[in-house]
């Protein structure tokens, strides 16, 4: 993951980036647990244990800290897709692909996820523009193995656009249930969510290749 910047370009080293990563943790814990507008900073400084001056020598502002914690969940899930991109394979390997990353981003970050999709509107000015093109340049990654899908005979005639947010909206709702030392695991639900929603849109045996 590339390292923060400080406010006057230069770059932190290495013990100041591990700070900063665990209190942008320990604030996703505390905003998921109460919500971005109920939480403080009183508050914020007390679980990282740390005066008002020394939590803005990490994070700036509040919101500054949102966006770090939209920041970790995009940074994962962006690298997880150009993992697939990486492996290759036919378009409903790199779907089945695609949906175990993002699982696991979910598992392993409930508590950034539950942010990521609830306070996103709190964003505002440059980081609500950095979100959505960020946003965007994912949505594309999975419309794109659609498209290819369809184009290859491996997907029945869909609407890549349409159909992307219907399988975003399949895997992201598992935020909900899908937690680390529960019953199940990204991996146990990977597999299945990929069998169903491929049988939902391959295309007939006539049209295969």
């Amino acid at each position: 993951m590339p390292r923060a910047a400080a406010k006057d370009g230069t770059r932190r080293n290495a013990k100041w980036e591990a700070r900063r990563a665990a209190i942008v943790d320990t604030s996703a814990r505390l905003f998921a647990a109460q919500g971005y507008h109920a939480t403080g900073l009183t508050e914020l400084c007390d679980a990282n244990d740390l005066g008002k001056g020394a939590l803005y020598h990490y994070i700036g502002s509040k919101e500054e800290l949102l966006a770090a914690i939209h920041d970790r969940v995009m940074d994962e899930v962006l690298q997880g897709a150009d993992r697939v991109a990486e492996a290759g394979g036919t378009p409903p390997e790199q779907l089945a692909m695609l949906g175990a990353e993002l699982l696991d981003v979910i598992h392993r970050y409930p508590d950034h996820v539950w942010v990521f999709l609830h306070e996103f509107p709190a964003l505002t000015g440059e980081r609500a523009a950095q979100f959505r093109t960020r946003r965007r340049a994912y949505e594309q990654r999975v419309e794109a193995v659609l498209r290819a899908g369809v184009e290859a005979g491996d997907f029945r005639d869909i609407d890549p656009w349409l159909t992307a947010r219907a399988w975003l909206g399949m895997h992201n709702y598992t935020y909900l249930w899908l937690k680390p030392g529960q019953r199940l695991s990204a991996r146990d639900v990977a597999q299945p969510f990929a069998d169903i929603f491929l049988k939902g849109i391959e295309a007939s045996p006539s049209r295969t290749r």
